[in-house]
């Protein structure tokens, strides 16, 4: 368990995390002078659980208790608010100094002491977002599963830290990286894109749609074997086996840096695709399961294994 922990949400919260779509920054009625920031404050956000968070003033302290909405709170300016994260943040470098409130199981007390003015949280946080609100302190909770919804959330943040501009800028710039990469493999006929089999543990849970993970083998031109599956699933290994995928993918190698070897040397595993032709790779776990910023470097390296051919420099 800890070790998918680490990453920020693990295999088995996924699978039973429901869809909640977050609301995006309100657009501009067309008047192009902007509030000063100070003057957007108090306001009130509607969160990915639907909960409506009134925020006082623009946040001076902020808790973030998941790794994603860290990567996320630096990514939009307010790193330097940031005075509390989980035990497993670990990019950029710069939250190593912070204070750590505890994984999963968020050290509520420890939190209310920093004195934060919005802490934010996952739904992968379970029952500790409900503690954290019964402090009385005002909580943002995200659950991105696609892209559009990582797209919502680094707006929601970027509203409830007065960067909404800078938000926009991010997602600005992740639009324009999936856009690169789809307009090098739009040519790629249907039948030639490679089935790809996703694999998140070893113990054969894989990703279907409505996760970013499908969104990234699709987006980088594959075809995700459990494509016709909902949600996060484990599979037997006699139906990945069946499906015999042209490209093996783990996303485990930041606690198993032997696992795509292992992969490779399973014994039933020998007459698949992927292994005869070598095509077994890993990818940086941080980059692809946080739903957050970076996530369209993992789109892009995704790509480039799919078809070194087209990033050929």
């Amino acid at each position: 368990m800890k070790k998918y922990i680490s990453i920020g949400v693990t295999v088995l919260l996924m699978v039973l995390l429901a869809a909640c779509g977050a609301n995006p920054a309100p657009k501009s009625s067309g008047d192009t002078t902007q509030t000063p920031v100070q003057e957007q404050f108090p306001l009130t956000i509607t969160d990915s659980t639907g909960t409506e968070v009134k925020i006082e003033k623009k946040p001076e302290r902020i808790v973030s208790v998941m790794p994603g909405t860290t990567e996320i709170a630096y990514a939009v300016g307010a790193g330097d608010k940031v005075v509390g994260v989980s035990n497993y943040d670990n990019y950029p470098e710069d939250v190593k100094k912070k204070e750590k409130v505890g994984d999963l199981k968020v050290n509520i007390e420890k939190v209310v002491l920093l004195e934060p003015d919005v802490i934010l949280a996952d739904t992968g946080n379970g029952e500790a977002v409900d503690a954290l609100r019964k402090t009385g302190l005002p909580v943002v909770v995200m659950e991105a599963k696609t892209f559009d919804e990582i797209y919502k959330s680094i707006e929601m943040i970027g509203k409830a830290t007065g960067n909404d501009a800078k938000a926009a800028e991010v997602v600005g710039k992740m639009k324009t990286d999936v856009q690169d990469v789809q307009d090098k493999v739009k040519a790629v006929p249907q039948e030639k894109r490679p089935n790809v089999w996703i694999e998140v543990d070893p113990s054969l849970f894989t990703a279907g749609t409505g996760t970013f993970m499908h969104d990234l083998v699709t987006l980088a031109g594959g075809k995700n074997i459990a494509g016709d599956l909902d949600g996060w699933k484990q599979l037997s290994e006699e139906k990945v086996l069946q499906r015999n995928p042209d490209v093996i993918m783990n996303t485990y190698g930041y606690y198993d840096k032997e696992g795509a070897a292992k992969i490779k040397q399973r014994p039933k595993w020998q007459q698949v695709k992927a292994i005869k032709d070598g095509r077994v790779f890993a990818v940086d776990s941080d980059v692809v399961n946080r739903p957050g910023p970076r996530i369209t470097e993992g789109l892009k390296e995704i790509a480039e294994k799919l078809h070194p051919e087209l990033f050929q420099k």
